[in-house]
């Protein structure tokens, strides 16, 4: 066979197997830490159950995949997690699932790694949401999610800190309720309320129209100016107030 007709075939085969996020849809990618367990007891040296250099590095990484090619609305990232929303009218890559997600996950992986000198790998799924409400659903469920699992943590190294093994501090708070966890650090002097947001909300990053100065050469004055800029917010507002501080940074896009 021809090397013309192999490519003609390879590539049919190619464009057959194309998965794309239809129009009108919202575009959400969520990428997680592959294997990040390992890489954190064995070859990192972090505090538990939340480490500041750590929670640095995600936030730098969401922070950079805003600048890969999408337009990124809103990125949100919680324990080795990032969420971003991707503007809705976003033709980059024809909105290729795999393009999507091999770029992004490829980012994000290299950046990350520099951060630590170490080999560390994001895998990556592309999502499409239908409409605004499904939108706001997604972002409200992760962040729960993420208060979720620092309850969880919180009462796990709390335990381990205080001569239980990994099995029986697993078993102790499996079938816990979330009051009867808060209980369990309240008995150990750790009052969850006051714990810093981050850590038990994750961090939310977005575009935000700030007052800047600056200097005009031509009159020699000083001049004010509005810019957009990345701004991390590490005190989310939960549950309904979150949700309307998502509708109103997808309404001002």
């Amino acid at each position: 066979m021809k090397f013309e007709e192999i490519e003609a075939v390879m590539r049919k085969n190619e464009s057959l197997s194309e998965q794309f996020i239809l129009p009108g849809n919202y575009i959400v990618v969520r990428l997680d830490g592959k294997g990040f367990t390992k890489l954190t007891k064995e070859k990192l040296t972090l505090e538990k159950p939340f480490d500041e250099r750590f929670g640095k590095a995600m936030i730098d990484t969401a922070k950079h995949l805003f600048n890969t090619g999408f337009k990124v609305l809103y990125g949100y990232t919680q324990s080795d997690e990032i969420s971003l929303l991707i503007d809705q009218d976003d033709q980059t890559f024809s909105r290729k699932t795999r393009k999507l997600n091999s770029v992004l996950s490829g980012e994000a992986s290299a950046f990350f790694s520099l951060q630590f000198q170490e080999l560390c790998v994001f895998d990556c799924r592309t999502i499409a949401i239908p409409n605004r409400e499904m939108l706001l659903d997604y972002f409200c469920w992760r962040q729960e999610d993420a208060h979720r699992n620092s309850l969880s943590a919180y009462c796990y190294w709390t335990l381990r800190n205080n001569g239980y093994t990994a099995k029986q501090a697993t078993g102790k708070i499996e079938k816990m309720t979330q009051a009867e966890k808060n209980e369990l650090l309240f008995q150990y002097g750790i009052n969850y309320n006051t714990l810093p947001l981050w850590q038990k909300r994750g961090v939310g990053i977005y575009n935000k129209e700030l007052m800047k100065q600056g200097f005009n050469p031509v009159t020699k004055e000083t001049v004010d100016y509005m810019r957009k800029e990345l701004f991390v917010e590490k005190k989310l507002l939960i549950r309904g107030e979150y949700r309307e501080f998502l509708r109103e940074i997808f309404n001002n896009k």
